[in-house]
């Protein structure tokens, strides 16, 4: 089953099942994937959007979540955290951190960067090879390291 069915089965079993937090978090990504649609005019979307629609999501929530926190308003925060669980549920894991370096130093050296001047050309490479299995915070920060920056 793909994501964008997954999510539409478990919207209307969260539904049923009066699931008021897990409902509200399925209602805003059905709703990103159906602006996607009316972009195309499609009825579905594959699966490669879909992750990259959720990490979208799951970046916002991670923002509003600190957002929140720095603000002193621990219950907007906590259900911004429950809406995220609910994201990441659908997303793969992303690469650790071993494997990260791995492809940070490949990267590297297919690049030929060799100061941290260069970051931008490593980063650009790592995204476009492995945009949505790593974490870009985690793999500037290797390579910015590895750069000498």
């Amino acid at each position: 089953m793909s994501i964008f069915e997954s999510v539409s089965t478990q919207l209307n079993e969260a539904r049923k099942a009066k699931q008021e937090t897990r409902l509200a978090a399925l209602q805003g990504i059905r709703a990103a994937f159906l602006n996607e649609t009316k972009k195309n005019n499609s009825t579905t979307l594959p699966d490669d959007v879909c992750i990259a629609l959720l990490r979208k999501l799951e970046k916002q929530r991670q923002e509003s979540i600190e957002a929140f926190s720095k603000g002193g308003r621990e219950a907007m925060s906590a259900a911004e955290r429950a809406e995220l669980a609910v994201i990441q549920t659908f997303l793969p894991s992303l690469a650790d951190e071993a494997t990260t370096t791995r492809w940070v130093d490949e990267a590297i050296t297919a690049s030929g960067a060799t100061s941290a001047k260069e970051l931008g050309k490593v980063m650009g490479a790592l995204m476009k090879a492995h945009k949505g299995d790593l974490d870009g915070n985690l793999a500037r920060a290797i390579a910015a390291t590895k750069l000498g920056g």
